[in-house]
């Protein structure tokens, strides 16, 4: 009977265990990881495809970051001299940047929309007339390569002049990146509890670090970047006007707003300051040049390295390699957050070979002690 018993109750095992199991489980261990290894790559390249479909959307979300990281460097400035709360000084810092735009636009209104109409023109003119020169040298220069960069270049201009109230482009893209920028800047900390939420519990304190040390490169880059597009701009615009420079406040200004695009920016600026230069004569036209080199070498040599250079060392081949593709990508908003979002890759890279450099040196101080 025992024998008969145990006999029954193993098959009734066997036919429980075949009845439980689900005809979709993979029962070879070797099929079962390559299945998990084919549904990560396909987890990885749906994840790429989402990302691209939604590029534009995470572009406006990085560049509110960005604009919080300038309200909350201004504000913990304001900080130092102010003692009243938070709140109260990223209104003020609101205020002072809300002020200086009304300003502008004033100012733009009355004089450098006048002058902005003229620019194509004078630009237009030079080009053809620097081209002409080197034709005349024996210079092989199709005239008609020669309208397309040039009208490329003037319409990029037109752009730039037209949207001096907004750099990035777009007013709705502005106003988003505006009201995301304050309401991340008001209360960072409560942003920065929900993503941190989305981490397991032993990855959080980890997530805190990195994005502590990001928001501190990202204030002092924009610090730097900012202090940099006032200087250049405030500098061009009076050495240039003290010359008698035509259009020195329109230059002054797009120096000062290209300033915020490192390498791209300060040729193209430069590009116009000089173009219009010499269309007031050879003299006037080799001392654009001289303020143009004076400027970009105290700014890049001397104020920007006290400010930011610790902070983010970025190779100039790395940012200009960004910006293109970034520009490609995106256009002119890319081409705006592609060295923050350069920078803020390098902090988190250096972060993570850290953490990897601290578990290698524990585990050989675990080897050489046992």
């Amino acid at each position: 009977m025992s024998k008969a018993k145990r006999k029954n109750s193993s098959s009734d095992k066997s036919g429980g265990s075949a009845l439980g199991s689900s005809p979709s489980r993979i029962s070879s261990p070797e099929l079962r990881f390559e299945a998990q290894r084919a549904f990560v790559w396909a987890f990885v390249i749906g994840a790429i495809g989402l990302a691209i479909y939604i590029s534009q959307s995470l572009l406006v979300i990085f560049g509110a970051m960005v604009f919080a990281a300038m309200i909350d460097g201004g504000a913990r400035l304001l900080g130092r001299v102010l003692p009243i709360g938070r709140t109260w000084r990223v209104v003020a810092v609101l205020a002072l940047a809300g002020a200086f735009f009304y300003w502008l636009v004033l100012f733009a209104g009355s004089q450098i929309s006048r002058e902005a109409a003229q620019l194509p023109s004078i630009v237009e003119r030079q080009i053809g007339i620097t081209f002409a020169w080197l034709q005349a040298q024996g210079f092989a220069v199709d005239i008609n390569d020669i309208q397309n960069i040039a009208g490329n270049l003037l319409s990029g201009v037109g752009t730039l002049t037209r949207a001096l109230g907004g750099i990035f482009g777009g007013l709705t893209t502005l106003l988003l990146i505006t009201i995301i920028g304050i309401y991340l800047a008001m209360e960072p900390q409560l942003y920065e509890r929900g993503v941190a939420w989305l981490f397991p519990r032993h990855r959080r304190a980890e997530f805190y670090s990195t994005a502590s040390q990001m928001a501190y490169t990202m204030r002092r880059l924009m610090a730097g970047r900012l202090i940099g597009m006032v200087f250049e701009g405030l500098f061009t615009w009076v050495l240039l006007a003290w010359y008698g420079v035509p259009m020195a406040a329109l230059l002054g200004i797009l120096t000062g707003l290209l300033a915020f695009v490192p390498n791209l920016g300060a040729l193209i600026a430069g590009s116009l300051m000089v173009l219009v230069g010499f269309s007031g004569g050879t003299e006037m036209g080799l001392y654009t040049i001289f303020v143009y080199f004076l400027v970009q070498t105290f700014d890049g040599y001397v104020l920007i390295p006290l400010i930011a250079k610790k902070t983010v060392d970025l190779a100039p081949a790395v940012v200009l390699t960004g910006q293109l593709i970034m520009g490609i990508l995106f256009g002119v908003i890319g081409l705006f957050l592609a060295d923050p979002m350069l920078a803020m890759l390098k902090v988190a890279l250096e972060r993570r070979a850290a953490r990897h450099q601290a578990a290698d040196d524990k585990l050989l101080e675990a080897e050489s002690g046992s």
